[in-house]
């Protein structure tokens, strides 16, 4: 024989056996080919929001007619040197807009190639009771190189405006609210923009309130100009004027902001501001999702695959009798699995596509992703699923390789043995067990993400050392469970000891159980004790009897409703954001908080912070109110001065007037209104929060204001994280995961246990145990199984759990009840029906058939 011919042959033994093994182990395998299609669909979803994500940019509408667009820069940035390490360098975009100088538009003027220079200012204005935006006729020349009347001539006097089609008609006169005032201004124009009202440039200068300020430079270049040519052009000569956005003498002298100079895609940022700072956190939280679905599919896909090797034991040891090299064992069974993994992963692939456009279009129906911010998807990245279910192939064919590796190595009667935990792989398990209680004890010292991460390692290391420990913990839970058992008859006798006797094998039950009890609990009720206490705050902080609110409220509404007969009390509330920098774990970082602005005068009477030190009487520009814990965790206390920048990248030193207890439905800074909204791209809709004397009626506020919006026992105020939206709709989706996975991993064991048991439960039967006995056992098994698994989950995540509740919300864990009962639910029907499903040919079979 050839040298060739004994390769030949030895493949051909290993293409027999694999293809042997696939057909004749099909249910087995099911469970794998599942695991693999899931984790390969989530992995490919997320793959492609992730590219998605990584390419998205702004929408271009306001500037689709510029060539280029000079703007301020949209980000803030902090140096600070970590632990032992040089210094570095953080940021963090900004949601509220960065002024340029006017004076920028005579200096683009005199750049070689360019046309036309157009200033651009947005301002909110109240036209009949809508609130719309006001901005110069020329600025229309940006959206588009030929603007169009439907009706009527451009304004040319300041009393002129040209409106949106079914605003008003030509010549009409219409009464304009802005900022300061009010006045009445000739309509001469109707364009087909309804959003919009047109004023000169000087006027909508005038209205927007910031002298030798304007939002946004339009520039128009010559035919023939490159892109890059003219941003090359325009860049240098603001270099050479010195020119920065007008917040740069307010930032950090670490922090300098020279004008940008935006072409292409870019120029939708200058329009939709809080676009560009939303894609980081984006692709962050898919990150962490996708390393989540990764460590559940490597867990779920090593659980199917050892446990459908496993029940093979003996029929991989026969074949090492007969003679079976390690070598054929290793290739027949790899070849095996790859078979099924390339299929599973293919299936998965091809469902990534519609998967990921679902799950875009829900991020975009929940207000997830911010107005304005596109997520492109070009047919290349249609590819990366394939990228994915690569992934997902290597981890079961290397998953494969290990589990036959003991019936490769050992002798065949050695391989006819169960396998023993080793005490390796118990220290190993009771070391984790310990990290993980040391993490949840670091993270009740620490705040804020630093507590939710904490909180989190601690769950996953404590999870990953109930795996490594899941025969021992299963044995010991079903002693524990197996003495209640026995006191329920004869069912109850046989369940204890067939739980008792399968107790290593129902480990590998039990531990996708606790996996997804201890996660999804984490998951789940982090957020939910969160929220629960902070709206129990926000209730007890409301005071107010009714809120004033809607386009038809002036801006200085709140000294208006003060005078009214019958009002004790009034405050004006704006909702924005501040930018805290500092170290977290010795790393430099900026922290995106929401806060509040309130008018302070009597604030205890509308909106009762539970001031602990101080007086929010004293809130004023330059000043600022703390909350407690965030105080503690500064190190400050009234009197002190706290560093922070507010949404336009100004940075300020304020004096603390005050600290108070109820952060998480306040914030942890309270601003004077004054303070907070100077720093706000446009002043918000006036919300006014009003407390009336006893027997007093609302009526009068409603006369005041007509078309106001006045709410009797108002909304309690909460502020709310700006991805709240998107977390909830990924963490939604995580609990998802993980759900599914358990599932696929908890039928199949439970299956092929039950498959194997298919002489056993005949014996029974020969026996004398009737049907009703053997169902009331194996119902009894199941409900020990998942009484086991939530257990020893639940004990798993309580320790984290109680040390973040501990920490961020002073409160133990809570879990909504309907949450709570569906993860009941659910483990507890996946026990059930795949304990019975498997076993109803033997309890369907008369006792002759059963005899054979």
């Amino acid at each position: 024989m050839k040298r060739g011919d004994g390769d030949g042959v030895r493949g051909g033994v290993v293409a027999l056996l694999a293809a042997r093994g696939a057909r004749t182990h099909r249910r087995a395998w099911a469970a794998v080919f599942a695991a693999l299609a899931l984790g390969s669909l989530l992995l490919g979803t997320l793959g492609l929001a992730a590219g998605s994500a990584a390419l998205g940019h702004a929408r271009v509408e306001r500037y689709a007619g510029a060539d280029a667009v000079v703007a301020g820069t949209q980000s803030t940035r902090y140096t600070a040197k970590p632990w032992g390490s040089e210094a570095r360098t953080v940021r963090a975009g900004l949601t509220e807009r960065v002024r340029v100088p006017a004076r920028a538009l005579d200096v683009v003027r005199q750049v070689p190639g360019v046309r036309a220079v157009i200033a651009d200012v947005a301002f909110p204005v109240t036209v009949g009771g809508a609130r719309v935006t006001g901005r110069p006729w020329e600025a229309m020349r940006l959206a588009s190189a030929s603007p169009r009347l439907l009706d009527g001539q451009v304004p040319t006097g300041a009393r002129e405006i040209v409106v949106g089609e079914g605003t008003a008609r030509v010549g009409d006169r219409l009464k304009v609210t802005y900022a300061d005032g009010s006045a009445t201004y000739a309509v001469t124009g109707v364009t087909a923009d309804a959003r919009t009202i047109h004023f000169t440039s000087a006027e909508a200068r005038r209205l927007a309130g910031h002298p030798g300020e304007v939002d946004a430079i339009g520039v128009i270049a010559d035919s023939g100009v490159p892109d890059d040519v003219l941003r090359t052009r325009v860049r240098h000569a603001l270099d050479a004027a010195h020119l920065r956005d007008v917040s740069a003498p307010h930032r950090a002298p670490d922090d300098p902001a020279p004008l940008r100079v935006l072409t292409g895609d870019a120029r939708g940022e200058a329009e939709f501001l809080a676009a560009a700072p939303a894609r980081m956190p984006l692709l962050q939280v898919l990150a962490s999702l996708a390393s989540v679905v990764v460590l559940v599919g490597v867990l779920v896909v090593t659980s199917t695959v050892a446990q459908a090797l496993r029940q093979r034991a003996r029929e991989l040891a026969l074949l090492r009798a007969v003679g079976a090299t390690p070598w054929q064992l290793r290739r027949a069974v790899g070849r095996e699995v790859g078979r099924i993994a390339v299929l599973a992963a293919a299936v998965g692939a091809a469902g990534a596509v519609p998967a990921y456009l679902a799950l875009r279009a829900l991020l975009v129906g929940r207000g997830a992703v911010p107005e304005g911010l596109e997520l492109p998807f070009p047919p290349w990245l249609a590819a990366a699923p394939l990228g994915t279910a690569g992934l997902m192939v290597l981890i079961a064919w290397l998953t494969a390789l290990g589990c036959c590796a003991r019936a490769a190595r050992v002798r065949p009667a050695e391989a006819l043995r169960e396998e023993v935990p080793r005490s390796a792989r118990r220290l190993t398990g009771c070391v984790l067990l310990g990290l993980g209680a040391a993490s949840a004890g670091a993270g009740a010292l620490q705040h804020g993400a630093a507590a939710a991460a904490a909180a989190s390692a601690s769950a996953l290391t404590m999870v990953i050392g109930c795996a490594l420990l899941g025969p021992w913990l299963a044995r010991g839970a079903m002693r524990v469970l197996g003495a209640p058992m026995r006191r329920l008859g004869v069912g109850g006798r046989l369940a204890a000891s067939a739980c008792t006797a399968n107790a290593a094998r129902l480990g590998a039950a039990i531990t996708p159980v606790v996996l997804v009890t201890a996660f999804v609990l984490v998951q789940l009720a982090g957020g939910a004790t969160l929220g629960h206490e902070a709206a129990a705050q926000a209730r007890d902080a409301a005071r107010a009897d009714v809120a004033v609110s809607g386009p038809g409220v002036p801006y200085d509404a709140v000294e208006r409703i003060r005078r009214l007969p019958g009002v004790a009390a009034a405050t004006a509330v704006a909702h924005g954001t501040v930018v805290v920098p500092g170290k977290e774990l010795g790393e430099p970082g900026l922290e995106r908080l929401p806060v509040l602005g309130v008018t302070p005068r009597s604030l205890a009477r509308t909106l009762d912070p539970a001031v602990r030190e101080g007086s929010t009487d004293g809130l004023r520009p330059g000043t600022v109110a703390v909350g407690t814990d965030r105080a503690r965790t500064l190190g400050v206390r009234p009197g002190d001065h706290v560093q922070l920048r507010f949404g336009d990248g100004s940075e300020a030193r304020l004096r603390i007037v005050a600290t108070y207890e109820r952060a998480l439905a306040l914030g942890d800074f309270l601003f004077s209104y004054e303070e907070l909204t100077r720093h706000m791209t446009a002043p918000p809709p006036v919300r006014v929060l009003a407390a009336l004397a006893p027997g007093a009626s609302p009526a009068s506020l409603s006369t005041a204001f007509p078309g106001a919006r006045v709410e009797r026992d108002p909304v309690p105020e909460r502020v709310r994280a700006e991805d709240q939206a998107l977390g909830d709709v990924l963490t939604a989706l995580a609990v998802a995961a993980i759900g599914g996975f358990t599932v696929i991993a908890v039928l199949s064991t439970l299956t092929l246990i039950s498959v194997g048991r298919g002489p056993e439960l005949r014996q029974l039967r020969l026996a004398g145990a009737d049907r009703r006995r053997l169902r009331r056992m194996l119902l009894l098994e199941s409900a020990a199984t998942a009484t086991a698994g939530l257990s020893l989950g639940t004990a798993t995540a309580a320790l984290p759990l109680l040390a973040f509740a501990l920490s961020a919300a002073g409160r133990l864990p809570w879990l909504p009840p309907g949450q709570g009962a569906l993860i009941v639910a659910v483990v507890v029907l996946t026990t059930t029906s795949a304990t019975l499903l498997p076993a109803r040919g033997a309890l369907r079979g008369r006792y002759p058939v059963a005899a054979r």
